[in-house]
């Protein structure tokens, strides 16, 4: 993907330059949050990924992906595997551009979205507890179909689509007015947001913190970074279904490792308390996933005694499955 003498942050830097999002996707404000602000002694910007037409940021980086295959590939279909949001996505991307899209879902997918998916014309397959047994899956249903795989998070193109919010953010944050930016907050699953996020402001603004934020228990990325390779988990954590994920990305695993300052975990209270908080200031209501970066943002303001600094917090989703806040 380098061309000789080029960091990867530069290469990433082109190709989000030229990601083909905005035919599906809307440039999400940047939103100043008043209580969080208040209450963390900061001021706050949330980047409203909720707003997106699919509740989420993952039409961004299936539509690029899918934009750039061949006419031949688009007219034999594509299949993918996902939580929900992706899937949505990838539903959103092949109605827009008229090919056949299959969807492996797991069986622990909510309800919401598996639905949206159908709405859209995508055909969904059930499969397995996990985003890795419905990929793997949905990897041996593309090896009989020769449909084109689109990967949730682990593919240059699907990051440099996500890497657009990253893009956003620089553009839309006013330091005369906010002060300068101390850090961006990313939830993870597979690693594909923050890749892509974390390669575009590093390639601009290097001194701007990037920091992750995962589930205490689903932390592969937190792990790997930790181990200084890719780590498998044994199982994983399905309050937030958006970031189950066992294994991170190999792509994004090397773009986080070069690139992300630190990751946070935080627990299911955390993400509770984060989405109330949200909803105080917005009055919209995040997925658990989509509450992520807020609740590692208030953990680790918290835990520097940081204050007086403008932070962003990407809210990255809002499908909501009401029948998981039982748990």
């Amino acid at each position: 993907m380098k061309t000789r003498g080029e960091s990867l942050a530069q290469a990433y830097l082109r190709r989000i330059l030229k990601a083909r999002v905005y035919d599906v996707a809307v440039e999400s404000p940047l939103e100043f949050a008043p209580r969080l602000s208040a209450r963390t002694g900061n001021r706050v910007l949330l980047k409203r990924e909720d707003l997106q037409p699919v509740k989420s940021f993952k039409l961004r980086g299936a539509y690029n992906k899918m934009a750039l295959l061949s006419p031949e590939d688009r007219a034999h279909g594509v299949i993918a595997a996902s939580a929900g949001n992706h899937a949505q996505g990838v539903a959103l991307a092949a109605q827009r551009l008229g090919c056949r899209a299959i969807i492996v879902m797991p069986v622990t997918t909510p309800e919401v979205k598996v639905q949206a998916v159908r709405e859209r014309g995508a055909e969904v397959v059930l499969h397995g507890d996990s985003y890795s047994d419905a990929h793997a899956h949905a990897r041996e249903l593309q090896a009989a179909s020769g449909l084109t795989f689109v990967h949730p998070f682990d593919d240059p193109d699907v990051i440099a689509g996500q890497g657009t919010i990253g893009l956003e953010i620089l553009r839309q944050h006013r330091p005369a007015d906010d002060g300068p930016l101390h850090a961006v907050f990313v939830a993870i699953g597979g690693g594909g947001l923050i890749a892509g996020v974390a390669a575009y402001i590093k390639a601009l603004e290097p001194q701007v913190k990037v920091i992750g934020v995962q589930t205490a228990d689903s932390d592969a990325m937190a792990q790997s970074l930790e181990a200084g390779r890719r780590v498998t988990l044994n199982d994983v954590g399905l309050f937030s279904d958006g970031t189950a994920v066992r294994q991170a990305g190999r792509e994004t695993f090397e773009v986080c490792r070069h690139y992300v300052d630190e990751v946070v975990r935080v627990d299911t209270d955390a993400i509770c308390a984060a989405i109330k908080d949200v909803f105080q200031d917005t009055r919209s209501i995040l997925e658990p996933a989509g509450a992520l970066a807020v609740a590692g943002m208030k953990a680790w303001l918290a835990r520097e005694r940081v204050k007086h600094q403008t932070v962003v917090a990407i809210n990255c989703g809002a499908n909501m499955n009401f029948d998981r806040l039982r748990f």
